[in-house]
């Protein structure tokens, strides 16, 4: 499932690629990608003839603002894509479920083997990034309430660890907070939102923290070394454009993988060594999925 610096990737490349134009029509292939609406119609009704103001985030869920109000919203779930095409005359891909056309030429395509993503408008939400994003007392920065209001979808989110800046003191205090292993609350979307799988195993090796550490039981240091981490882990994998892992279902706009796979230190290397301590990276099962973590760097 793409994660946060997959869908930042995307948002970039959107907001040099889309912003201003306009556009002249909406096809849907497959109602499920637009399922929160009506109907197709409906949903292709809202957006045709508007132009796109601004792209922002919130967590894994793309903001694409229009200039009446309202707000694409674009949920890429498992398996979905967002590719940028010049012409329509490019061959479209398996499972391309929606696709814009722009007035000034060329398409957005959203392709989704799985159908667990989604796109739907919500009425009222802007969508645009926020002047300020200090966070007060671990609460969503006020300057983000009204998109998230706006999007009872996204009420529920917790803040994202990339747009809301917090000193690492309020951080441990959202920490000392909640008793549960420190794993499962990185990616719980209501604590903090955009870490899944991948970038909670690399965030915790960076960090020296074992996957079921409690969360309350971490002291001032490791509280600081972890937020340290999160910032400093998810700022690189966007620098390498996100991650692309064997079945390479992640691609950027433009259709090509990530890089950051290559920088991985724990995840998906089971019985490689460590590149800290040349001990194996083990695998264990949690929650029902795979966590990757180094017995030796990791306490």
């Amino acid at each position: 499932m793409p994660e946060l610096p997959e869908v930042e990737t995307l948002r970039l490349d959107l907001a040099k690629e889309v912003v201003g134009r306009k556009i002249k029509a909406v096809s849907v292939a497959n109602g499920r990608s637009v399922r929160r609406h009506p109907s197709a119609k409906h949903f292709r009704a809202l957006l045709e003839g508007h132009s796109i103001k601004s792209v922002g985030r919130l967590g894994k869920y793309l903001l694409v603002a229009l200039d009446n109000g309202s707000t694409l919203v674009v949920h890429l779930g498992m398996s979905g894509q967002l590719l940028r095409v010049k012409s329509a005359k490019e061959p479209k891909p398996k499972h391309t479920h929606v696709v814009i056309t722009f007035t000034q030429g060329g398409e957005l395509r959203y392709v989704d083997p799985r159908t667990f993503g989604e796109m739907f408008v919500s009425l009222g939400a802007t969508g645009e990034k926020p002047a300020s994003s200090s966070s007060v007392n671990g609460a969503p920065p006020a300057a983000t309430v009204p998109i998230r209001q706006a999007v009872p979808e996204l009420s529920h989110l917790g803040f994202d660890p990339v747009e809301d800046v917090m000193s690492w003191e309020r951080f441990a205090l959202m920490l000392r907070s909640r008793h549960g292993a420190i794993k499962a609350l990185l990616m719980d979307q209501q604590f903090a939102a955009g870490i899944g799988n991948l970038y909670s195993d690399e965030i915790l090796f960076a960090s020296g923290l074992r996957y079921d550490r409690l969360s309350d039981s971490l002291s001032a240091t490791e509280a600081r070394r972890l937020y340290r981490a999160m910032v400093e882990t998810l700022a690189e994998a966007i620098k390498h454009r996100g991650s692309s892992l064997a079945d390479e279902q992640y691609r950027d706009l433009f259709g090509e993988i990530g890089d950051y796979q290559g920088q991985h230190q724990v995840y998906d290397r089971e019985g490689q060594p460590c590149r800290r301590c040349r001990n194996p990276i083990v695998r264990v099962r949690t929650g029902g999925r795979s966590t990757f973590y180094c017995e030796h760097c990791q306490v």
